[in-house]
């Protein structure tokens, strides 16, 4: 009650302060009084209490803050309670755990000991046939490795996925399983030897599939529709690019073949060296690889020896007609015997010295007119291993730009370099070889023409010389 009594004393205290204030009134309140009284008055205050009202408010204030303390211990002793009930029945299921779990490790101790007796007299039992297991899984995953890209499962599949299996198994293998095995094996082992015509599934060369006609050679190749198939991830697939016809067009006579025997071009790799031949450039991309100067060889090439051909069937037929005339009594200007003759017949009274020289200059203009444009010919037989060597020269240095840029990591870098330097040195012997020839034989064949013009010029001065040493 202390602290009742000294409440109600600063009530009292304040109150009585409150008064003394409220009787001396500041200058800002008297001015807030001035600026009031032109305002509307305020409402009116609230109903003062009297200190035996507050005492009571008080009192039932205090009354009510101690139900709600007995309440909250109420709360409290009921929850710590319950957290020791709780925790006692953490207790006992922690107990009874703990009992099973001594119980589990004493039957995991008992099956541990069971076990291994198990195992032993497993292994006793077993003896040879746990060899024997060993060798199954190996066979057959041998096997399964070998089928995997065999030509006999393109057209007898099913028989990987068994193979799988049985390696995977960590049984025994039943009879059934031994005897499939020993089918499978005898099955690749004769189907190897065979030439067998079925229908599959061949992925073409722009990806569709399509059912066809395949003929299985042993297991070395397949063929259809004309070209050579590939067994890659279980799927017949035509190659990207057939190999040169050399190869190729053992195919089709294959195919069409009717007896017992027919010519075919067998790949023993089983496609590996297909895959090699196909990567081999053919003629024209080798042409490719030689560049500007490889193209600039060939149309040189080409010119002269067009060039060549034409003179060579110009000259031979000169020839031919020079044969005729020389067994003709008739003098004819359609070749050049002909026409060395009709010089002699229109000077038959010229002395001998003159005639030689009219003859002589026959001859000389018939000698040019048939060596006409070969020097052409025999130009570019000589510039075109030049050419050739340019290309040489170019393609290393290529090479050895690509070696200063990349390293020698990798050859392909190299490649293009090394190719136009070994190409246009080939192009260029192979245009310069028939060139001579051609030159030789166009020379030679004008040759033997002025020779004959010459031996008959030769006998006409001289028969005209015994004329006029007889006159």
């Amino acid at each position: 009650m202390k602290w009742l009594g000294a409440t109600l004393v600063c009530l009292m205290i304040f109150v009585a302060a409150h008064g003394v204030f409220a009787q001396q009134p500041s200058a800002e309140e008297a001015a807030a009084d001035e600026a009031a009284a032109n305002t509307p008055p305020p409402p009116p205050p609230p109903k003062s209490i009297t200190m035996g009202e507050l005492l009571q408010r008080v009192k039932k204030g205090w009354s009510g803050e101690r139900k709600e303390n007995r309440a909250r211990e109420a709360a409290f002793a009921k929850a710590k309670a319950d957290q020791q009930r709780l925790l006692n029945e953490a207790k006992a299921t922690r107990a009874a755990l703990e009992r099973r779990s001594e119980v589990l490790e004493s039957e995991f101790e008992a099956n541990e000991i069971a076990l291994t007796t198990l195992e032993d007299t497993l292994d006793k039992r077993l003896g040879a046939l746990g060899e024997l297991f060993g060798v199954v899984r190996q066979v057959s995953g041998d096997t399964r490795s070998l089928l995997e890209g065999s030509l006999v499962s393109a057209q007898i599949p099913g028989r990987v996925e068994f193979l799988m299996e049985l390696g995977k198994n960590k049984s025994l293998p039943s009879i059934e399983s031994l005897e499939k095995l020993w089918f499978i094996l005898h099955q690749e082992m004769t189907e190897l030897g065979r030439v067998v015509r079925f229908s599959a599934t061949v992925i073409n060369i722009d990806g569709e599939q399509n059912q066809r006609d395949v003929i299985r050679v042993g297991g070395f190749n397949a063929l259809s529709e004309g070209v050579y198939l590939i067994y890659e991830e279980s799927k017949l697939q035509e190659l990207p690019k057939q190999p040169a016809g050399t190869y190729l067009d053992t195919v089709s006579r294959f195919e069409s073949a009717t007896g017992d025997m027919a010519r075919l071009a067998v790949d023993p790799s089983g496609g590996a060296i297909l895959k090699v031949l196909i990567q081999t450039p053919g003629f024209i991309e080798r042409i490719k690889l030689g560049g500007g100067v490889g193209y600039a060889i060939i149309v040189l090439g080409l010119l002269a020896g067009t060039l060549a051909i034409v003179r060579w069937v110009i000259v031979f037929g000169t020839g031919r007609k020079v044969a005729v005339q020389k067994k003709s009594d008739r003098v004819s200007d359609g070749n050049p015997l002909g026409r060395v003759l009709g010089i002699y017949e229109a000077n038959r009274t010229t002395d001998v010295e003159t005639l030689e020289l009219k003859l002589d200059e026959v001859i000389m203009r018939e000698s040019a007119s048939l060596d006409k444009m070969l020097w052409a010919v025999k130009v570019v037989s000589v510039v075109a291993p030049l050419m050739g060597l340019l290309g040489t020269v170019t393609g290393m240095i290529r090479t050895f730009q690509a070696i200063t840029l990349f390293g020698t990591g990798d050859p392909k870098m190299m490649a293009s370099g090394i190719s136009e330097a070994l190409v246009t040195t080939m192009l260029g012997l192979y245009v310069a070889i028939p060139l001579v020839l051609l030159h030789a034989l166009v020379s030679n064949t004008s040759k033997g023409v002025v020779e004959i013009l010459e031996e008959q010029a030769a006998g006409l001065i001289a028969r005209r010389a015994e004329q006029a040493d007889a006159s």
